[in-house]
């Protein structure tokens, strides 16, 4: 499985098992299992037991397409702006409350903002 972060020309960022669709060693689509979409609700500060500020962000996870019923969805190359590999927190967010529990619903977490030099290549 390789769960990435699509960015579409829509804007939306979408989180899926994505795989490549090749037409003659091309790239022509890409191929989205379980597609969800992520919304970020907003962000806000917590302030620690030892007075430190952690930064948190508010996200959620809604089915997508929103009113189809299908769990692969095929998405032409022209629509994706770039697939990238989503943060620890966000993969751990699909992979447990989507992959593992199978879910119909949307899903929401918060969790600690993460500064470039915290996220690991």
């Amino acid at each position: 499985m390789t769960v990435k972060l699509a960015i579409l020309k829509s804007g939306e960022q979408i989180i899926a098992d994505i795989k490549e669709g090749l037409y003659d060693d091309k790239v022509v689509a890409y191929i989205f299992d379980n597609p969800h979409k992520v919304v970020v609700n907003g962000s806000y500060k917590i302030l620690d037991e030892d007075n430190e500020t952690a930064n948190r962000i508010s996200l959620s996870l809604h089915s997508w397409p929103s009113l189809s019923s299908d769990k692969i969805v095929s998405v032409v190359t022209d629509w994706v702006v770039t697939v990238v590999e989503p943060n620890e927190n966000l993969k751990s967010l699909y992979e447990n409350r989507v992959l593992k529990n199978g879910k119909e619903n949307d899903q929401v977490a918060n969790f600690t903002e993460q500064s470039n030099s915290d996220i690991s290549n």
